[in-house]
């Protein structure tokens, strides 16, 4: 893939994040005054397509992209920075290192992220909080995926139950066929030791998460509280 067909994923990627909707050439260059035309943006959207990075959903005239765009997209992402703001909350939240606390903390994270947060302070000891932010998702609006969605939560402590035997020590993405929630699903998390506990957070969204923020905010966390 050469620079400017890697400029027009990431900025397709950067939108449908952003928005949820599929996403058109004359977006591209309208929004992002992209230096091209839309024919070369459409030309290069048919390569990305070819290539599997991009879809096109049902009769939409935009596209979306696929499991395989989001892999490659977490596999470039460097700068795990968070803002000032964001730090200095979590930190507050997080001075003392109780069930408490990650509550807290969880409750943030739920608002910060607008997703599910899952927190389990120790192997059948699960905390969870946000879970109605799934349902507001545009990726859950059909019938289908809430029937799908809901029976998954109502699996909640048996899928964390089997996290904790197959997620290493650390931070790890777990990305739609990969993730134990569902296949339209994406899931940030840090399995930590604190004490003589082990620990488990994760935040659970659609496969269109910000994993750039979502990234920076377990990271954080983890190197807050693990063996400590």
């Amino acid at each position: 893939m050469d620079e400017r067909k890697e400029l027009i994923l990431n900025t397709i990627i950067k939108e449908h994040i952003k928005t949820g909707a599929p996403v058109g050439s004359s977006i591209l260059v309208e929004k992002y005054k992209l230096n091209v035309s839309p024919a070369t943006v459409r030309n290069d959207m048919a390569f990305l397509e070819d290539e599997g990075y991009i879809i096109q959903p049902h009769t939409s005239a935009g596209r979306v992209p696929t499991e395989k765009a989001y892999l490659e997209h977490i596999n470039k992402i460097k700068n795990n920075k968070l803002s000032s703001g964001e730090k200095t909350n979590l930190d507050d939240l997080l001075s003392g290192l109780e069930e408490t606390n990650f509550k807290e903390a969880a409750k943030f994270l739920s608002q910060t992220t607008n997703s599910a947060i899952i927190w389990a302070f120790h192997r059948h000891n699960v905390y969870y909080t946000g879970l109605s932010n799934l349902f507001q998702q545009p990726e859950f609006s059909q019938i289908s995926l809430i029937h799908d969605i809901s029976q998954v939560i109502d699996r909640i402590d048996e899928i964390v139950d089997n996290m904790f035997n197959d997620t290493p020590d650390g931070i790890n993405t777990l990305v739609g066929s990969k993730n134990p929630f569902g296949q339209i699903c994406s899931t940030v998390s840090a399995k930590y030791r604190s004490g003589d506990k082990t620990g488990l957070l994760a935040i659970l969204g659609p496969m269109r998460m910000d994993y750039e923020k979502n990234l920076a905010l377990v990271g954080h966390i983890y190197n807050k509280i693990n063996n400590t």
